[in-house]
This record gives C-alpha cells, sequence and structure tokens, in this order.
C-alpha cells in the first residue's frame, strides 16, 4: 500500500508539472502572437510615415508652387494698375 501511495503521489506530482509546463507552452504561444502582431502594426506604421512623409512633400512643393504663383499675379496686378494709373493720367482721368 505505501508504494501504491507514493506512485500515486508521483503521478500527482507529474501531473501539476504537466499542467505548469503547457500553461507555460501557452503562454509563451501568446506572448509570440503578441510580438508577431506587434510586428505587423510596427511595419504598417513604417508604411503608413512613409506614405504620410511623402504626401507632406508633395503638399509643401505644390504650397511652394502656389507662393510663386501667387507672388507673380500679385507683381502682375501692381503692374496693371499702375499702367491704368498710367493711362489715365495722360488722358486727364
Amino acid at each position: 500500500m505505501a508504494g501504491t501511495a507514493s506512485l500515486d503521489a508521483a503521478l500527482a506530482k507529474l501531473d501539476q508539472a504537466i499542467g505548469r509546463l503547457e500553461l507555460a507552452v501557452e503562454r509563451r504561444l501568446a506572448g509570440e502572437r503578441t510580438i508577431s502582431g506587434l510586428e505587423d502594426e510596427l511595419f504598417r506604421l513604417g508604411e503608413d510615415r512613409s506614405r504620410l512623409a511623402g504626401d507632406l512633400d508633395d503638399a509643401m512643393a505644390r504650397a511652394g508652387r502656389l507662393e510663386d504663383a501667387n507672388r507673380e499675379v500679385s507683381r502682375r496686378l501692381v503692374a496693371a494698375m499702375e499702367s491704368i494709373r498710367t493711362v489715365l493720367d495722360t488722358h486727364g482721368g
């Protein structure tokens, strides 16, 4: 009987150890899935950042062209107003 009790105790300890091992494996696999998910998200964020940086560069270039066009329009308006003043001054306007 003593042999059976110690065998039962050993089997119970083995069962507990296997249970702990299964839990550790499950936690490890869950951690790896989490890391994999985070790596995927980080990759997507990097792609988004690159796309946004390109969009920002394009927008800044467009803003520069619009500023240049605005200055040119302003210069032409000033020239046109001076021409009109000259014509009006010349013709008694």
